[in-house]
């Protein structure tokens, strides 16, 4: 079991982990978001450095952006694949060093052309990512190109060995049934948990529809092994601005203590 720095947006990363590690969680999830953001410049120019500077937190997953928001430098444009590719090297680097097992990514925005550039993008930076020995994911989301399961195991059929940042909250928002997303389970190489509803990318634990009992299950019979992320959020993405964060993850936490899931 792990937790997000980012769902700490006032915080520092030295903050965001000494909360998380009182709370009992014992890895956590890093990137590029809000006050536990980590230095992009440093970590391009320094990875190793970079990698150093985080004093042995053990680190589940690295959240990567290759530009300021979701459309710049999107993977699915192709005017960026170069620039990406090369940024992505040293990422892996860093990833390495921080003993990172994962890495995920966006898969772009809808457009002409735009999710066989999307494949395009991701077959090269999986190259890279196997060349460090790093897992890359890709994490279908609401607003992004894979706005459903079946775009997404297409486009897991178009880039051979490419894994899931898996969220169901975000194919739940968007209005499928927890039976739909089920299919994608195979595929997860990182996974993210909060409660959702249709409409609502995130829930508080008694007004979403998400069973995270049955999620645990289809996950274990799919043979996952990796880290499950508790991450609430308060930003505004999504309207996401209305839970207690601290009290949400606690009860997150404490089911999946219940279910068997060492924090």
């Amino acid at each position: 079991m792990t937790i997000t720095s980012w769902s700490f947006p006032a915080c520092t990363l030295a903050e965001a982990r000494g909360v998380s590690e009182a709370l009992g969680f014992r890895a956590m999830d890093i990137g590029l978001l809000h006050g536990a953001a980590l230095d992009r410049q440093k970590i391009l120019a320094e990875p190793e450095a970079a990698a150093g500077d985080l004093d042995g937190l053990t680190v589940s997953n690295l959240y990567w952006l290759f530009g300021r928001d979701i459309a710049e430098n999107a993977v699915s444009d192709p005017a960026a694949r170069a620039r990406n590719t090369a940024e992505f090297e040293t990422v892996c680097r860093f990833a390495r060093a921080a003993g990172c097992p994962t890495i995920f990514v966006l898969p772009g925005i809808s457009g002409p052309g735009a999710f066989e550039a999307a494949a395009a993008g991701l077959r090269d930076l999986l190259a890279v990512a196997r060349r460090h020995g790093v897992t890359l994911t890709v994490e279908p989301h609401v607003g992004g190109l894979l706005a459903s399961p079946a775009d997404t195991l297409r486009m897991l059929d178009q880039v051979p060995g490419l894994k899931l940042a898996l969220d169901y909250a975000h194919f739940v928002c968007m209005g499928f049934r927890q039976a739909e997303i089920d299919v994608l389970a195979p595929h997860a190489g990182h996974v993210h948990l909060r409660q959702a509803r249709p409409g609502s990318l995130q829930a508080k634990w008694g007004e979403g529809v998400l069973d995270f009992t049955a999620m645990i299950g289809t996950l274990r019979d799919a043979g996952y092994r990796g880290w499950l992320a508790v991450e609430y959020v308060h930003q505004g993405y999504m309207n996401t601005l209305f839970d207690d964060v601290l009290t949400e993850t606690v009860r997150m936490r404490d089911h999946l203590r219940a279910l068997g899931v060492a924090a």
